[in-house]
């Protein structure tokens, strides 16, 4: 066997073919490491030592191999101090080593060892002391008192392990109340005492159940506080003055709503003309000397309705009284319109204006129409439905230009700017 000196480096090589032969490849270095012999030991001699595993007689270690379990593996010390991870498979207690970390950290420290003593104390409970719910305490008092009534059970399901008994329910629809009929009023023919104080017109009804319940009503000298009491209709009905003071502070608002507004709630992108219900647009002229509060907004509603391309007075109001005047089932107050139109009106479309047309079905109450000008008409209704003037103008050729309302029952709008809003006067009515 020769030896090839390369430059840098020197390797093996094979005698027959002067290459180089290399450190993996066991099959040529099967040939050239010579076998070793077995050879009996010499007696006194020092032990032989091992010989040198070859690559032939290492096993070989693939990447199917099967590596050691983690459990075997052992750690490199077993003292007690040790920090080594534990284990797969073995689970440490983590109360118990909280509880040796904290010994181990008051250990030497009075003050860390005073503060837990007085921690435990206090959540030892005292001798003698019912630690128990008030809802507990309850509960227990009505089941010693009665073991029946006194169960808390639940209304569905339940487990017999658990203590729970099935209720009993009478069903019986004659001797059970749950299933007695409504009390009959004792007098069903007469008004209640809500209803008759809105057909006074003393108040709405929604105010009349609150003055009821404040007992500022008295009915025939005595005071009545209970809801729904029925009176004769010739009953003498008197109303104390804490509920007259609380229904002057409410409020009325005279509008002249311009074009873009919607009376009520706002939509499609319009805003409702109660935006415009501020101190900077109260008319400078306004005769009635009140500082306006924002708790006049509250409750502030339309009562009745202006299109949006319609002007003119829109009341806003507070006071039932007001609101069922002017939009009540029984209204008759009369609002006066300007219309200005396009189109030729007939003597025959004239008389139908005023009476005998109907919209989607129903009849319309008798109107009063007259030509103001040239191009404008001048309606006064007794009714409000829905676009009626127009609707009404279109069933006889004509088409609106322009709508605005310039009375309701006695009030007018006068010299109101558009945009611009005043209080309703004292002496004003409707």
């Amino acid at each position: 066997m020769t030896t090839l000196k390369l430059p840098g480096k020197s390797a093996p090589a094979d005698s027959a073919t002067h290459k180089p032969v290399r450190r993996g490849d066991p099959a040529k270095r099967s040939r050239l490491t010579p076998p070793v012999k077995a050879t009996a030991p010499v007696p006194g001699a020092a032990p032989a030592a091992k010989p040198r595993a070859t690559e032939q007689s290492r096993p070989a270690r693939t990447r199917d191999a099967e590596p050691r379990p983690y459990s075997a593996r052992q750690p490199k010390s077993a003292t007690p101090d040790s920090r080594q991870a534990p284990a797969r498979g073995i689970q440490i207690d983590g109360n118990k080593r909280n509880t040796e970390t904290r010994d181990r950290q008051s250990r030497g420290n009075p003050e860390r060892q005073q503060s837990e003593r007085q921690q435990s104390e206090r959540r030892q409970p005292e001798p003698g002391r019912d630690e128990r719910s008030p809802f507990q305490r309850r509960a227990a008092q009505a089941h010693a008192k009665d073991p029946a009534q006194g169960r808390d059970t639940p209304r569905r399901g339940g487990k017999a392990r658990d203590g729970f008994e099935q209720g009993s329910f009478n069903q019986d629809r004659a001797s059970n109340p749950m299933f007695a009929p409504k009390p009959v009023a004792s007098q069903p023919d007469l008004p209640r005492l809500s209803k008759r104080m809105a057909e006074l017109g003393l108040c709405s009804r929604r105010e009349a159940d609150e003055w009821i319940v404040n007992g500022w009503v008295k009915v025939d000298g005595a005071v009545v506080d209970t809801l729904g009491t029925r009176i004769s209709p010739d009953a003498n009905i008197e109303v104390s003055k804490q509920a007259q003071q609380h229904q002057s502070e409410i409020v009325t608002i005279l509008l002249n709503k311009p074009v873009g507004y919607v009376s009520g709630q706002a939509e499609d992108g319009y805003e409702p003309a109660i935006v415009l219900i501020h101190p900077d647009n109260q008319w400078e002229e306004d005769p009635v000397d009140k500082v306006f509060q924002r708790g006049f907004l509250k409750g502030l509603a339309p009562a009745g309705r202006l299109d949006i391309d319609s002007t003119g007075l829109l009341v806003l109001t507070q006071d039932g009284r007001v609101a069922r005047q002017l939009i009540g089932e029984d209204s008759t107050t009369e609002k006066e319109y300007l219309v200005r139109v396009e189109g030729e009106l007939s003597e025959q479309g004239m008389r139908k204006l005023n009476h005998g047309l109907s919209l989607d079905g129903v009849e319309l109450k008798p109107a009063k129409v007259s030509w103001q000008n040239e191009d404008q008409l001048r309606f006064v209704l007794r009714e409000g439905r829905k676009r009626q003037i127009r609707r009404m103008c279109e069933l006889v050729g004509l088409h609106v230009v322009g709508l605005k309302r310039v009375r309701i029952g006695s009030v007018t709008l006068g010299k109101l700017p558009p945009g611009q809003w005043r209080y309703l006067r004292q002496g004003e009515r409707f």
